[in-house]
């Protein structure tokens, strides 16, 4: 599960490189904002498929949508190698909805297959997997920027980056193995009614919106960092890892997200996180040196790792082991939303004159609303469960 988000959200951790790259050298003639569809429309895919993927999961489809996903992505990456410059529907086609679809089909189950091995360490287990993510966005954001922007160029650069890609979910597939005689048979479970109790049960329902919120503004940094540091003349160099600095930060926040929740709790690290990224993401207003960009991308990436990690153990709070992956597939979707439409938004924002403080107060708007969601779940949760004094803690597991 770890190698399959290296590969999946991590790949989409990188897709800053590409932004970047194709604003700059690739698609020249398209807007930032017109280019940002693609890495969205991955974004949305990731988490969409959870509505399909959750329940196929539930019946025992495990090896069909998870083998399936990770032959699309490879077949995808290889595809978008062989794009020309300036064919931005070509690029939109493989690289948004063909390795959209891939990362998504492997998303979902690579979080939903855990609770058929781990009960009391499960949202431990989920924080670790989690931050495959985020070491993926550093490996591929340091490999492709080597190959895109060095000697080998766009279609040899993809195609080995493609060729990596493979081995890793080759090893993934091989590994993984899901157990389902060990949960509850999932064939009496009404899809409709787990799909109902999502937004009927109000906790389950301020979760999802809360972090529909949230992932609306959560790539802003990702995306357009890079391009932010370029246009400051920090240089090349630097913009690109500007990113790795991000993720290396994400992988620390979601790795050690899982054993903070046996202290502070589940909840209380998701709004306290929330809060903290909306006031870092308006401050990259005031970005313009190489210490404020590393700062802001260090502590960013932190408390945002931090809060992804805990989306699965938030969406599991409030549900039985049998309705997991209907409740995880549901809210993924649901808040896929919100990486779809937020980042061309925040490009329409920034325009073609570069107006850094319009998208970044937008990102950082919606963000903290994401909190004070997260803050009306915490209360409506402890009044449902008034025993569940240490949920964060105890429930979850």
């Amino acid at each position: 599960s770890f190698l399959a988000q290296f590969c999946g959200y991590g790949y989409t951790n990188a897709f800053g490189v590409y932004q970047a790259f194709y604003t700059e050298n690739y698609l020249t003639s398209e807007s930032a904002s017109t280019i940002s569809w693609i890495g969205s429309i991955i974004s949305f895919f990731v988490t969409g498929l959870g509505l399909i993927c959750g329940p196929l999961f539930d019946r025992g489809y495990f090896y069909h949508v998870f083998i399936g996903g990770a032959i699309l992505q490879s077949f995808s990456l290889f595809m978008l190698s062989m794009v020309k410059p300036g064919n931005y529907y070509q690029v939109l086609l493989a690289q948004g909805f063909g390795v959209g679809i891939g990362q998504g089909l492997m998303y979902v189950p690579s979080f939903a297959v855990l609770s058929h091995h781990f009960d009391r360490r499960r949202t431990t287990m989920m924080s670790i997997v989690a931050s495959g993510a985020s070491l993926g966005g550093i490996a591929h954001t340091i490999m492709l920027n080597k190959l895109l922007n060095g000697p080998f160029g766009f279609e040899a650069g993809v195609r080995i980056s493609a060729g990596f890609v493979s081995m890793v979910l080759f090893l993934s597939c091989l590994l993984v193995r899901p157990r389902y005689e060990t949960v509850q048979k999932t064939s009496s479970v009404n899809l409709w009614k787990a799909t109902k109790k999502c937004f009927t049960e109000v906790p389950s329902l301020l979760t999802i919106l809360g972090f529909t919120f949230f992932q609306t503004a959560y790539l802003y940094p990702m995306f357009y960092l890079p391009t932010d540091s370029l246009r400051h003349g920090l240089g090349a160099s630097f913009s690109f890892y500007s990113l790795v600095i991000v993720n290396a930060a994400s992988f620390v926040g979601r790795f050690v997200a899982g054993p903070v929740t046996h202290l502070v709790g589940i909840i209380d690290i998701t709004v306290t996180t929330s809060v903290v990224c909306a006031i870092l993401i308006i401050g990259m207003i005031w970005l313009g040196t190489a210490a404020s960009v590393i700062s802001l991308g260090v502590l960013y990436g932190l408390f945002s790792g931090m809060n992804i990690a805990m989306m699965a153990p938030m969406f599991g709070l409030t549900t039985a082991p049998a309705e997991l992956g209907v409740r995880l597939g549901v809210g993924f979707a649901v808040t896929g939303v919100g990486a779809l439409v937020g980042s061309p938004i925040c490009g329409a924002l920034l325009t073609s004159r570069y107006i850094w403080w319009a998208p970044a107060l937008f990102s950082g708007a919606i963000t903290l609303t994401g909190g004070l969601l997260f803050i009306a779940m915490r209360i409506a949760f402890f009044r449902t469960a008034p025993k569940a004094e240490h949920a964060g803690k105890e429930v979850a597991e």
